[in-house]
């Protein structure tokens, strides 16, 4: 398939990689380009923005996650000849599993996908340093991917300078640069960038970057790049979703006369809960799955006639008063999970599941406060948010990272996965549980660390690591089997 395509890398976090990410989908799309995009590595904001901001379709690719051809797979679903598509790097472009190896780096899924980088370097304070940068990162290319480098936060006059001497003593085109922005920029926060809806005129924002920076790129070079990419895969074959790779649910009872037994699964999405990758989405569909959206913070009920319920993750501690609040949907979340509805909660869902949150750093073991368990004292702490309550105890923030990086997660008795095998995810969470479960063993792929957690049985999986169904399409499957299992068994009823 001849997929017109580049990446946008840079030799570390905060070089800039995501405005001009969205400045070049923005020119492409502006240009009537069939353009798409892809983020390496677990990230969940920097595709809101490429997707929400922007209308261009967005999604995930990691080579951790996934083997080579699965991700090439991943790559290519839905795409047609002639598109063009935008990855964009994660931190350093070398830096991938445990900060040392490849597999999971920019680098890795540039190679795997056959995709030409564009390195993003932040010149500024650099003079003629900024040639030894590139030289070095061009040495560590084997496989001559870089074929163009953007200079961020350089003015023109040294534009002008520096740009000869780089494409003469290294050998590589300049496509442009980008004078600093001092009134432009994306704020961050522990997660990541602040998502789209928290930022005023975001849409005005990209549009203005998008304008500056057409004046001092090359675009046309830009376009040859991605044009000269080679061609990649087969698209008769491209479909990951298919009959091999989701194990069998097109051949399970559930999915054998959809019009009649389609399971209903209840996905909260609003400005708390988010965070999902778009393959573990429309793996849950292939595998017989009607998503119904549904807000803990707006609505007061669950979607009518759901099966299962997909709490993902989000940032329910910056909602949490609003959260508590909405007593009617507390009140049926906890209904629905007490009469055994099949509930997987991620993160912040599963943060939410808890007796309260507590928003404020404290050294203090709350695992062996028993206080902290009585209603009456969450709601005169004016840190404390009294949420689901389908957990015991709650989740308090910490003040730093509690868990960061890939895992692998193993049950210790089979309940969402065959015996023996293994899901991946990844972690990245600042606050911590009072009992984060002991039901599934999570090893550090790098390390070989291990430790328990998340509180698993008959239907529900609860814990903090992000899930990637792709990784083992079992989980999807398991999931949508139990959501029919419910609705066939729901009052008494066979249906």
């Amino acid at each position: 398939m001849k997929i017109n395509r580049f990446m946008i890398a840079a030799p570390k976090s905060g070089s800039g990689k995501t405005m001009i990410t969205c400045a070049l989908l923005q020119l492409l799309k502006d240009s009537g380009k069939n353009v798409s995009s892809y983020k390496c590595g677990p990230d969940y904001i920097d595709p809101m923005f490429h997707k929400k901001v922007l209308g261009v379709p967005s999604k995930n690719l990691d080579t951790f996650f996934t083997d080579e051809k699965t991700t090439v797979q991943l790559f290519l679903d839905k795409r047609a000849d002639g598109d063009f598509a935008v990855l964009e790097g994660v931190m350093g472009l070398y830096d991938g599993l445990g900060g040392i190896y490849e597999q999971g780096s920019s680098y890795h899924l540039a190679k795997v996908t056959q995709t030409p980088i564009i390195l993003v370097v932040d010149a500024k304070g650099m003079g003629k340093s900024v040639l030894a940068l590139i030289a070095g990162f061009l040495q560590y290319d084997t496989h001559h991917l870089i074929k163009g480098v953007l200079l961020n936060r350089m003015s023109k006059g040294y534009y002008d300078i520096i740009k000869p001497l780089i494409e003469k003593e290294l050998f590589v085109k300049v496509v442009g640069y980008f004078p600093e922005q001092k009134d432009i920029g994306l704020s961050s926060r522990h997660l990541g960038l602040v998502m789209p809806d928290e930022l005023s005129d975001i849409k005005k924002q990209l549009n203005e970057t998008a304008d500056r920076l057409k004046k001092t790129i090359d675009m046309d070079l830009f376009i040859d790049i991605a044009e000269a990419a080679d061609e990649i895969g087969d698209s008769e074959n491209a479909d990951v979703y298919n009959e091999k790779n989701i194990g069998n649910c097109d051949q399970n009872e559930f999915s054998q006369n959809k019009a009649i037994n389609t399971v209903n699964i209840a996905v909260a999405m609003d400005e708390a809960f988010c965070f999902y990758y778009e393959d573990n989405l429309r793996m849950l569909e292939k595998c017989g799955a009607k998503l119904q959206y549904f807000s803990p913070l707006h609505d007061t009920s669950l979607p009518e006639d759901c099966d299962a319920m997909l709490l993902g993750g989000g940032y329910p501690e910056l909602y949490a008063k609003e959260l508590s609040k909405n007593v009617s949907m507390l009140n049926a979340i906890k209904k629905a999970f007490i009469a055994g509805m099949p509930t997987v909660a991620e993160c912040g869902g599963f943060m939410y599941l808890h007796t309260y949150i507590r928003n404020i750093c404290d050294d203090n073991d709350e695992k062996n406060n028993a206080d902290t368990r009585n209603n009456t004292d969450i709601q005169n702490d004016v840190n404390k948010s009294q949420l689901v309550g389908a957990l015991d105890g709650g989740c308090h923030f910490k003040g730093k990272l509690v868990r960061f990086g890939y895992i692998e997660l193993a049950e210790k008795h089979s309940n969402f996965l065959p015996p023996n095998e293994k899901i991946k995810a990844h972690e990245f969470h600042y606050y911590d549980s009072t009992d984060n479960g002991a039901d599934c063993i999570a090893t550090k792929p790098a390390t070989g660390r291990s430790y328990d957690c998340v509180i698993s049985h008959d239907n529900y999986w609860l814990g903090f690591p992000h899930l990637y169904y792709p990784s083992n399409p079992h989980f999807a499957e398991s999931l949508v089997r139990k959501a029919y299992e419910y609705r066939r068994n729901k009052n008494g009823k066979l249906l």
